[in-house]
């Protein structure tokens, strides 16, 4: 598979272009066009640095739902079907339980386990409080 080229990419290869260049028959200097290309990576490495920070915000602080099944899990082991009935909302999905409960594990409030149900005989993962 290929690697995509990015915006930043394509303004490197611009700037290499034209600071190589002896004359550029434009309606601009070559200085204006380096210095605009200069600022769109400069915005580029802004953004990116800003959602790197939201980002890691948002992975501390977790949020509501992390919160709600954080305050339904015990020190007792409890499998996620346990967990998500004890929960409402019409968007609360397995799905959005288990990512809450993985980094509330890896975040080390809380730990998990596989039971083994007696009846179908199958694992299923289980957590709880630390």
């Amino acid at each position: 598979m290929e690697k995509k080229i990015t915006k930043k990419e394509y303004y490197a290869m611009l700037k290499e272009i034209v600071e190589e260049s002896k004359d550029i028959e434009t309606e601009i200097s070559k200085e204006e066009l380096l210095e605009f290309i200069n600022k769109q990576v400069a915005s580029i490495e802004t953004k990116a640095e800003k959602a790197k920070e939201k980002a890691a915000e948002k992975k501390a602080n977790g949020d509501e739902l992390r919160e709600v099944v954080q305050s339904v899990l015990t020190d007792e082991y409890q499998t996620i079907d346990t967990i998500l009935s004890q929960i409402e909302g019409e968007d609360i999905t397995k799905a959005k339980i288990t990512a809450r409960l993985t980094s509330l594990v890896k975040a080390g409030l809380a730990t998990k386990t596989d039971l083994r149900n007696e009846e179908t005989n199958k694992t299923q993962k289980a957590y709880k409080l630390i």
